[in-house]
């Protein structure tokens, strides 16, 4: 062997010896059968141990200050007295006032999907309905505007079923109709049928309806059956 690997391998075992003394000597300064001492009255079985333990040491050792300042005081509940409440700001959460009952047990009811079988009367749900207050165009009734005939009746039905695009009118019907023809006044939505028919010429009003202007309207405009051929 030559000198230079004999002094690598004498190099090699004092680092060795001087690693194994050091770590003799870290063990006479933390010796591995050291123990944390325990308080005494857990050795006794009185204290909880745990995070409970945590807990409850750090609740007893908060301090009260200004505690009449904080801390609302105890209240005597003879003295409180009941008010009545407040009015509401507005009228727009008032709950609405039920409806008064119709006589002999009329209702209003939904009609859905109706189809118009002249221009005012309409089919739907088994049901036929006259639109009450008016007098309707029959759909093979021809008029004639300036010496001009044209089909309005087809044109009154084609214009009232285009403006219902079956949408639901809301109708007020007798309790039994045995599904009979009836007169009735009907809405679409807001909007009342017979007012919509009078006004644009597809209808006339009756003498005894409340449409008369509504029927002046439309004959100064023109409008519908009082007009030119559509």
């Amino acid at each position: 062997m030559t000198r230079p690997g004999r002094t690598a391998i004498v190099l090699g075992g004092l680092e060795l010896v001087a690693g194994s003394l050091l770590i003799l000597h870290a063990r006479t300064l933390l010796p591995a059968d050291s123990a944390v001492p325990i308080p005494a009255q857990y050795i006794s079985g009185e204290g909880p141990t745990g995070p409970v333990a945590d807990d409850a040491q750090r609740r007893q050792s908060a301090r009260k200050i200004a505690q009449n300042l904080i801390a609302p005081s105890q209240l005597d509940v003879s003295q409180i007295q009941r008010i009545e409440p407040r009015p509401p700001l507005g009228e727009l959460g008032l709950a609405s006032h039920p409806k008064t009952p119709m006589l002999g047990g009329w209702r209003e009811m939904l009609l859905y999907r109706p189809a118009a079988i002249s221009s005012a009367i309409f089919e739907s749900m088994g049901r036929t309905v006259a639109i009450s207050g008016v007098e309707g165009i029959g759909p093979d009734k021809t008029c004639s505007f300036r010496d001009v005939a044209w089909p309005c009746g087809q044109c009154a039905r084609a214009a009232f079923n285009s403006w219902l695009r079956g949408r639901a009118l809301k109708c007020l019907e007798p309790p039994e109709i045995d599904r009979f023809a009836i007169a009735a006044p009907c809405k679409l939505g807001k909007q009342d049928v017979g007012a919509w028919l009078v006004s644009n010429g597809w209808a006339s009003a009756l003498a005894s309806g409340i449409y008369g202007k509504s029927e002046a309207t439309a004959r100064a405009a023109e409008m519908g059956i009082f007009g030119t051929p559509q």
